[in-house]
C-alpha cells in the first residue's frame, strides 16, 4: 500500500488543528518504568501524562486481571497518585485480537490506549510484534483501525514507533498508515530498531513525519538534558517531548524542561529539578512500595537498578550504589535508607498511596 492509499482507506484528511500546548510525557519502558517508577517520577512533578509498559496480546482475550496488573491505575480513574493520567499500551500483530482486547480494557476506563510499533526486543520482533511491524505499513493500518473501530470514540488512541527496522525508509509511509488508521497522536522514536539505543538520536527525521502527517507528534530518543530538549525540539520541529531513561537518571528533568519553556532561570551556581536531599525521601517511599508489591526476590534489584541510572546524575547515588551493591537483604537496606532517608516507617504501616497498594 503507498502513501496516497492510506489516505483514501482512512478516515478523510481534516485540516490541521490547532497545536495543543507542550507536554511532557513519560515513555514506556519494559522492565524499568512500570507503575513504581511512574508513581514516584510523577510526584517529582514536570510529567504530563504516562504510558504503561506493554500489554503482550497474543492469540486471546485477556482477563481483566492481566490489564490491572500491569496497570492498576486503572483502579484509582487511570491517575498516578499525583494524578497524571496513564495511558494502557498495548503490543501485539493480530488486529483482530488487539482489537477485541481494547474493547475490553477500554471497559476498564483508561486515560487512552497506546499501540507499540517501536519495541526491539528480539523475542517481540521474532513473533512480528514491535518495530518488526514497521517493515508492514499494510499491517500497521489494520492494526490502528481496528482498535480505533473497537473503542469508544472519545477515547484516545495513540501510538509510539521507532524510524523503522534496519532502516528509515519506510518511516514516513508507517506514520502515515498511523495517522490514517485514526490515531490522534504519534510519539516517534528517533532511532530505527537496528540503531537501539545507540547515540544519536536523528530528531531531524522526526521533522519530516511531522510534516507528513496531521496528527500531533511526540519526539522521544536521547533527551538527557535541558539542552538536549531544547535541540529535539529545534530539529524535530516538535512541541511535546517524551521522556525515558533520561528522567530515570534526573527525576527533576520534566520539571527543568518545563522552566526552560518558560523562560524561568535558575539561580546562579543551582542546578534546576531536584536536588538529592530532595530526592532521598522518594528513593525511601520508593523501596516501601518495591517492598509491598513486588516479590522479594526482585526488590534489592529495583532498588539498584534505579540507583545505576541516578549515579550518572548525582555524585550521592554512585556513593550510595557502592554501600548496596552486595546488600540483598531488606533489613540492612532498611537500615542504610533509616541513615540517610530518615526513619523508616513501622512495619505494617501503609505507604502513602493508591488504595490498591498493600501495606508495606
Amino acid at each position: 500500500m503507498k502513501n496516497d492509499d492510506f489516505a483514501s482507506a482512512g478516515r478523510p484528511a481534516a485540516p490541521l488543528a490547532p497545536a495543543p500546548a507542550p507536554m511532557i510525557l513519560l515513555a514506556p519502558m519494559e522492565g524499568l518504568l512500570d507503575f513504581v517508577l511512574r508513581d514516584i517520577l510523577t510526584r517529582v512533578g514536570g510529567i504530563d501524562r504516562c504510558v504503561s509498559e506493554f500489554i503482550r496480546i497474543t492469540d486471546q482475550l485477556l482477563p481483566e486481571r492481566v490489564f490491572t496488573r500491569i496497570v492498576p491505575e486503572l483502579h484509582t480513574g487511570s491517575r498516578t497518585l499525583a494524578g497524571v493520567p496513564v495511558r494502557a499500551q498495548l503490543l501485539g500483530s493480530d488486529p483482530v485480537c488487539l482489537a477485541e482486547n481494547a474493547g475490553r480494557l477500554a471497559g476498564l476506563g483508561p486515560a487512552g490506549i497506546d499501540l507499540n510499533f517501536g519495541c526491539p526486543a528480539k523475542v517481540v520482533n521474532r513473533h512480528g510484534g514491535g518495530a518488526a511491524l514497521l517493515d508492514e505499513p499494510e499491517t500497521v493500518f489494520a492494526i490502528v483501525s481496528a482498535v480505533r473501530r473497537a473503542v469508544p470514540g472519545d477515547m484516545p488512541v495513540s501510538a509510539k514507533m521507532r524510524l523503522g527496522f534496519n532502516d528509515d525508509s519506510r518511516a514516513v509511509e508507517c506514520a502515515l498508515a498511523i495517522a490514517e488508521g485514526g490515531a490522534d497522536e504519534l510519539v516517534v522514536h528517533a532511532r530505527t530498531k537496528a540503531q537501539a539505543y545507540r547515540p544519536p538520536a536523528y530528531w531531524e527525521r522526526i521533522a519530516d513525519i511531522r510534516t507528513a502527517v496531521q496528527i500531533p507528534v511526540v519526539a522521544n530518543g536521547e533527551i538527557w538534558t535541558v539542552d538536549d530538549a531544547r535541540r529535539c525540539r529545534e530539529a524535530s520541529g516538535c512541541e511535546s517531548l517524551m521522556l525515558g531513561r533520561g528522567v530515570v537518571t534526573d527525576p527533576g528533568l520534566g520539571l527543568a524542561i518545563k522552566a526552560a519553556m518558560n523562560g524561568d532561570a535558575a539561580p546562579a551556581g543551582v542546578l534546576p529539578g531536584i536536588s538529592w536531599p530532595e530526592l532521598l525521601p522518594l528513593l525511601a517511599e520508593f523501596w516501601c512500595i518495591v517492598c509491598a508489591r513486588l516479590e522479594p526476590r526482585s526488590r534489592a534489584g529495583r532498588l539498584k537498578q534505579w540507583l545505576n541510572f541516578l549515579r550518572r546524575r548525582f555524585p550521592e547515588a554512585e556513593t550510595a550504589y557502592q554501600q548496596l551493591r552486595t546488600l540483598n537483604d531488606p533489613a540492612l537496606i532498611d537500615a542504610w535508607l533509616a541513615g540517610v532517608a530518615g526513619p523508616p516507617r513501622g512495619a505494617g504501616q501503609p505507604c502513602r498511596r493508591h488504595t490498591f497498594s498493600r501495606a508495606c
